[in-house]
């Protein structure tokens, strides 16, 4: 087998990742409750109101549970399964700042938007954080919102994406792939948001008006972010090689692919054609 390694280069620049150097966990994954905490150490809430969707039992992997329980904020909580929901009622059955919702967000307008269910609640046009944690369609139900413009949006996007690559998955519900960072960069911009910090697969973003308070300079992707090993190529003969992080969220858990497991030319056909004698139909460009 030929030899195939990466480079990995890390260009994130200290100065700029100093808000994410916060993560800690308290009911989150990723560290995400640290580096909520130090955001709004920075600009302070303005209404103390969060919303979180999937919100599952409530605590689990919660992006929002520290702020309910905690600290007292007012948390809109929305769940599409009724068994999970009974728990999360539960879990939050003695706190009269959580407003635990029966509902399956979507991305239609004026149907099943964010935006739509949050109007059935007292949750301000301004509300302080929103996070959106799907796995799938996390962008396109970002994108939905016009009528709500959260002060800080805290979004999961697809880690395995390297840092230059713009991948939005199909507009369904049905599918789980995600979108990569970059992509929600380009989307965050569109909203006037701009990017504070990442953790392993989530973004967080404040409104442009914010984020002067920041003091950040740069901050591009890939100075906050690690890119991730992610590359193809071909050898003169047809023979294709990658290279990628493992495959998870898979039956078989962690798998790395074999680096030619993809092949687009039979072996048969794969060939090297010279400077002496060209390909059929190709100019021998030998100079």
């Amino acid at each position: 087998m030929p030899v195939l390694r990466v480079i990995n280069l890390d260009r994130r620049k200290p100065e700029s990742c100093y808000v994410q150097e916060h993560a800690r966990n308290i009911n989150s994954q990723f560290g995400e409750d640290g580096v909520i905490e130090k955001i709004f150490e920075i600009i302070s809430p303005a209404n103390r109101w969060c919303v979180e969707f999937g919100a599952w039992d409530g605590v689990y992997l919660s992006n929002t549970c520290h702020l309910v329980r905690d600290l007292g904020w007012d948390g809109v909580l929305i769940e599409g399964s009724a068994e999970k929901l009974a728990d999360l009622t539960d879990n939050f059955a003695d706190l009269p700042n959580a407003h635990p919702i029966h509902a399956l967000v979507g991305f239609e307008r004026g149907k099943d938007s964010l935006d739509d269910v949050l109007a059935t609640t007292d949750c301000p046009r301004d509300v302080d954080l929103v996070s959106i944690d799907i796995d799938g369609s996390d962008y396109h139900v970002w994108r939905s919102m016009a009528r709500y413009r959260p002060r800080v949006v805290v979004i999961e996007f697809n880690p395995s994406v390297p840092n230059d690559v713009v991948f939005v998955q199909d507009r369904d519900m049905s599918i789980h792939q995600g979108a990569s960072l970059a992509a929600m960069v380009e989307l965050g911009k569109q909203k006037k948001y701009e990017l504070v910090a990442t953790t392993n697969c989530n973004a967080f973003f404040v409104r442009e008006e914010l984020f002067p308070a920041f003091g950040i300079e740069d901050n591009s992707i890939d100075a906050l972010r690690q890119n991730v090993i992610g590359r193809i190529f071909h050898g003169y003969d047809g023979t294709v090689y990658t290279k990628m992080r493992p495959l998870q969220w898979v039956g078989r858990g962690d798998y790395r692919p074999p680096i030619d497991v993809f092949q687009l030319i039979p072996p048969e056909e794969r060939n090297f054609y010279d400077h002496v004698e060209s390909a059929p139909g190709q100019v021998d460009d030998a100079g």
